[in-house]
């Protein structure tokens, strides 16, 4: 019988995991309420393996049994019981992820996780019957194409667990760094911080995004700047993280204007087709006039 991996939400993080999970063989079950936004994410799902058809990365029949792996489910209600893994990457909302992750436990799944970028996996484990079945499972942005998985233990995680989770990376081609459970465990508060700076320095006309960029790319190696990846992985999911860390930590964290008045227009990055640059077809196109004058 094919293993079971359960992704619910079809956003970018979710389709990027349901992604990994079919390539490495299990049946993956795509869990969107908003049947639109899960559809485009199997459209996505299936032009992703044709791209890695064209490069020669998986052939034909490799891309056409994955694709074939992958099945919608428009609600948990849909889901059988007992999968061997439940991942939650829905939006960063600690309620909304405390309902969903509630719904999942009840289907006795062998190992809980959620993708969550900051929320402290104790809050979030709460309400939850099972705790020690449950850890953090952050991966990043593309997850098909970064090595990294985020493994962050809370107070109730069972050894076992940790060592499900870390066992689970490896199947799925990921190199994982095991973390205590703070708020915005290591790589988000890292991350993040460097981001707000960013931001700072735009709004300050320092140097226009672009520029930033640049430099921290020749000058650290980063393989991207701080003011693409926020695009990448949308403004507003950072400023969720910030307002997070913020709360966590103090005003270290607290949101930029200009990340304010960037979200309350709708300029979220690549997935709205504007943030710090332009977007087209997904595909980074130019910069753009930024709010109040920043360059």
């Amino acid at each position: 019988m094919t293993e079971r991996f359960v992704v619910v939400g079809a956003g970018t993080m979710g389709l990027g995991i349901a992604y990994v999970a079919a390539g490495a063989g299990y049946g993956v079950e795509l869990v969107e309420l908003d049947q639109a936004r899960g559809a485009a994410a199997v459209e996505r799902l299936t032009g992703l393996w044709e791209r890695a058809v064209q490069r020669g990365k998986l052939t034909a029949e490799q891309a056409a049994t994955n694709r074939a792996r992958v099945t919608l489910r428009a609600g948990l209600a849909e889901v059988a019981e007992a999968p061997e893994v439940i991942v939650e990457a829905v939006p960063e909302r600690l309620d909304l992820k405390r309902s969903v992750l509630a719904q999942a436990e009840a289907l006795r799944p062998m190992l809980l996780g959620s993708n969550t970028s900051s929320i402290a996996i104790a809050d979030l484990a709460a309400d939850l019957a099972r705790p020690e079945r449950f850890c953090g499972l952050h991966f990043f942005n593309p997850v098909w194409a970064m090595a990294l998985l985020e493994v962050v233990v809370g107070p109730a995680t069972a050894a076992t667990t940790t060592e499900a989770a870390v066992a689970l990376a490896g199947r799925l081609g990921k190199d994982p760094v095991v973390v205590r459970d703070m708020p915005g465990f290591a790589t988000s508060r890292l991350g993040v911080n460097l981001g707000l700076e960013a931001i700072r320095m735009v709004a300050d006309g320092v140097a226009s995004p672009a520029d930033i960029d640049k430099a921290m790319v020749l000058g650290y190696r980063h393989p991207v700047g701080p003011l693409e990846l926020t695009d990448l992985v949308g403004l507003d999911v950072r400023l969720d993280i910030a307002r997070t860390l913020q709360a966590a930590y103090g005003d270290r964290f607290a949101p930029p204007p200009l990340l304010l008045e960037m979200v309350a227009q709708g300029r979220l990055g690549k997935k709205s087709g504007q943030g710090f640059y332009r977007w087209t077809d997904g595909v980074r196109s130019g910069g753009t006039d930024l709010p109040g004058g920043a360059r």
